[in-house]
């Protein structure tokens, strides 16, 4: 009998994240969906790219993010990007809607569909300027500058 393979981790991640803002604190929260939305993340068609995290009447909500169906599921356009409800305690909420008035942004970075539960992972966090995303650039290019002279001083 063949091993089954592992399967890999069910993450969807908002890799602009990391380049627009510092990210500070995070939490994970959970995300009210319909079961083919459920079903579509399950299978990977969703995107964070360009989504955020509001609050209205003392709720999260999350605008913007794309979740996309397949042939066998299919969702129409106008619910692909619709608002969808975030799930916290009371005391996230309080933390979260305390940083938000002091001037931070609400950003979504992964959605998890690991186990029984799809959850969001949001942060909290400041805009980077120009310059900071220059400094980023420039670190990268040394990192990865730094990984090839390693690379050629072992041959």
């Amino acid at each position: 009998m063949a091993k089954k393979k592992p399967q890999a981790k069910g993450i969807i991640r908002n890799k602009r994240a990391r380049f627009d803002y510092e990210l500070g604190e995070t939490f994970v929260l959970g995300i009210v969906l319909n079961g083919r939305e459920t079903k579509a993340l399950r299978l990977g068609h969703g995107q964070l790219t360009g989504s955020y995290v509001t609050v209205k009447d003392g709720e999260l909500w999350l605008l913007n993010s794309n979740i996309s169906g397949t042939n066998g599921i299919p969702i129409d356009e106008t619910e692909q990007v619709r608002t969808r409800k975030l799930l916290a305690n009371k005391r996230e909420i309080k933390e979260i809607i305390a940083a938000k008035q002091q001037g931070s942004h609400i950003i979504p970075t992964e959605i998890q569909t690991k186990g029984k539960f799809i959850k969001v992972k949001v942060a909290l966090g400041r805009s980077k300027k120009l310059r900071d995303k220059r400094q980023t650039i420039k670190q990268r290019e040394d990192d990865i500058e730094a990984g090839r002279q390693m690379r050629n001083t072992w041959r």
